[in-house]
């Protein structure tokens, strides 16, 4: 019997690479329409700040956890940090992710290893324990958080594209695992989006796609009708700046 999500209060809800942009417009987001959330960060020293932010509105409905989504190890740790504090899981948002660039010639080991360890492995670590949990729970959903980039090559980006490109795969291939099991993915594909991602630094946020846009987005896809699940959706800035 599929299992409806069309409201989110009291939902329990992990949210990676919570602690800024996009993914803290999500956990923001899921604290609006009343859920529970656990925010997970690399560093305690980011998910501590991120904490003091919302805790003067959010009260007792947001914890977090500092994980380095790299090591299955700190996931598994993540994911019992969830079931003692949350007792459960009903979403799961992968959206931790780095964007580190460069032609393949210049590109080091290390940065391939760490943004396709980050980007692409820690979904399937996060995925592989929630699933683990939906099993026992009755169903879930997990939202990737992709990228256009997943669809579309550019020059120095061979590893940041893979990366994304891999999570484009997963994500289908997941979806047909589970979609007969209570268990819906989806995924989203943001094009230029105003956060410090990449650079460290804000720039083009007058004609780019807002972080809350992103949030919107992941907000209908986990409100629709049991029924009925929106797999892809692609974000894009509706006037992109002229080249």
């Amino acid at each position: 019997m599929l299992k409806a999500m069309e409201s989110l209060e009291n939902k329990t809800c992990l949210v990676t690479g919570s602690t800024r942009g996009i993914g803290r417009a999500i956990a923001r987001m899921l604290l609006q329409e009343g859920a529970r959330v656990m925010i997970c960060g690399r560093t305690p020293e980011s998910v501590d700040k991120a904490l003091a932010a919302y805790a003067p509105n959010a009260g007792n409905k947001v914890i977090g956890k500092a994980a380095d989504l790299r090591n299955y190890g700190e996931v598994e740790e993540l994911f019992r940090h969830v079931d003692g504090s949350l007792g459960g899981l009903d979403v799961l948002v992968n959206n931790a992710g780095v964007g580190l660039f460069g032609s393949v010639g210049e590109l080091s080991v290390d940065d391939w290893k760490k943004t396709m360890e980050t980007n692409l492995y820690g979904s399937f670590y996060c995925s592989r324990m929630a699933l683990q949990r939906f099993e026992t729970g009755g169903g879930g959903f997990i939202v990737n958080i992709s990228s256009l980039a997943g669809a579309h090559a550019f020059a120095g980006g061979a590893a940041y594209n893979a990366s994304k490109f891999g999570l484009t795969g997963f994500s289908e291939a997941l979806m047909q695992d589970v979609r007969s099991r209570n268990v819906r993915v989806s995924y989203v594909m943001p094009g230029s989006v105003a956060t410090e991602f990449g650079s460290g630094t804000v720039s083009g946020a007058e004609w780019k796609v807002t972080p809350e846009d992103v949030a919107e987005v992941v907000r209908m896809i986990l409100k629709m009708p049991a029924r009925t699940l929106v797999s892809r959706v692609e974000v894009r800035p509706s006037q992109p700046k002229s080249k």
